[in-house]
């Protein structure tokens, strides 16, 4: 999967398209959550320090493709784009294949930048539409993908843009390069002893990553509420803790499947409980093995937290998807944070680690760890595919090393 990138063309007065992943949280009209935005400069500033165009194209949120929503403009992203670069962006219109935004394309001069307005206020970004994307394709001499966080997906950006510029270059950003060889090519040969650690709320979420890793990992440690659909499946108590009931058969197989092959599938061996579904009610209490009726477990408890992080401690390599309880909550999110934290502790002793977007991303900067690993993705469910040794016909479509 070795693709070209950025730095191997030569951009001096060239149009770049550089298709970024500017989709970051906003909350009463304030950027909370700026990483993608930073993660994508690398490139960007590459192509500028070289007299190049950078002609910026993304998507945000999920608006109804009809046409400009306020609520999903990219704005507030160019505004902070042009606060870290130190110099202006220019932001031309309310659609991003107008007049007004051809016209800024055609104006931009060596070392401009372009940030055009969201790609779904066009319901063709998502149906993939070859003529939506020849007109965006009209727009570069170079076509860069660093929009790692929608690599899995079929959108005309992605896609249907790079397959009209053949002929041009087209390569991969920074950003989505690193994504590739921490994600892709770490995992095809990691350092042993090699670890997986996998949480969330549904089992269905991870099946695919699962049975792809089980091959190639030494140990699979699983917590978050997916865990008590493995632990039902093994007839123990779970109390009125989420279940996947469609999904027993599923865990069964996967436990089966431990049996057979050299990895180790460990499951929590104590349980933070509640009463209730909430952080500031009900009773907590915690249990050994198997739950009381009427408790749900929203954490691991301190016996599987010290036994997950002595395994971790002696880990070369290490993936994380997934927390491993509620932990938004403080009564619940000792558990996430221990574990992070002996990641972050394997990191410092060498190991190489890679967490895979998502809520382990939010958890790991709500920990104060993010910058203690080896990479955080900037994709959730790309990397969950990409985990599951899927391939992008995005990726595929740029120009070979």
């Amino acid at each position: 999967m070795s693709k070209k990138n950025i730095a191997s063309v030569d951009v001096s007065g060239k149009r770049v398209l550089i298709r970024v992943d500017f989709n970051v949280p906003v909350e009463d009209g304030k950027i909370t959550d700026d990483r993608r935005i930073r993660e994508a400069l690398p490139t960007i500033q590459s192509v500028l320090s070289r007299g190049g165009k950078a002609i910026l194209i993304s998507h945000m949120g999920r608006p109804e493709g009809v046409g400009f929503e306020p609520e999903f403009s990219l704005k507030l992203a160019a505004d902070r784009l042009a606060q870290i670069l130190g110099k202006p962006v220019a932001f031309p219109s309310n659609d991003c294949t107008d007049a007004g935004a051809a016209a800024a394309v055609a104006a931009a001069k060596p070392g401009d930048v372009v940030l055009l307005e969201n790609l779904r206020f066009h319901k063709a970004e998502k149906k993939g539409d070859p003529a939506f994307a020849a007109k965006l394709a009209l727009y570069g001499d170079v076509y860069v993908n660093d929009a790692f966080g929608t690599c899995h997906r079929p959108d005309a950006s992605m896609v249907a843009v790079p397959k009209a510029m053949a002929g041009k270059p087209r390569v991969c950003g920074f950003l989505v390069e690193k994504e590739i060889k921490f994600l892709a090519a770490a995992i095809a040969k990691p350092a042993r002893p090699f670890v997986v650690v996998l949480g969330g709320a549904k089992v269905s979420d991870k099946m695919g990553a699962i049975e792809h890793l089980m091959p190639l990992a030494d140990t699979i440690l699983v917590g978050g509420a997916m865990a008590y659909t493995f632990l039902a499946a093994q007839g123990k108590n779970v109390g009125t803790s989420r279940v996947e009931k469609d999904r027993i058969a599923d865990a069964k197989k996967i436990i089966d499947m431990d049996k057979k092959m050299k990895v180790e599938v460990l499951f929590p061996v104590d349980h933070v409980c509640s009463t209730q579904f909430e952080e500031k009610s009900g009773d907590i209490e915690v249990f050994d093995d198997e739950i009381k009726d009427g408790f749900m477990g929203l954490d691991i408890g301190p016996k599987t937290q010290t036994k997950f992080a002595i395994i971790l401690q002696k880990a070369k390599t290490i993936v994380w998807n997934g927390p491993m309880g509620v932990f938004e909550w403080a009564p619940f999110a000792t558990g996430t944070q221990q574990v992070g934290k002996a990641i972050a502790r394997a990191t410092a002793a060498g190991a190489t680690t890679i967490v895979g977007g998502g809520d382990s991303a939010a958890a790991a900067e709500k920990f104060g760890i993010a910058d203690q690993l080896s990479h955080v993705s900037t994709g959730g469910g790309a990397s969950l595919e990409m985990l599951e040794g899927k391939k992008f016909e995005s990726v595929d479509l740029l120009d070979q090393a």
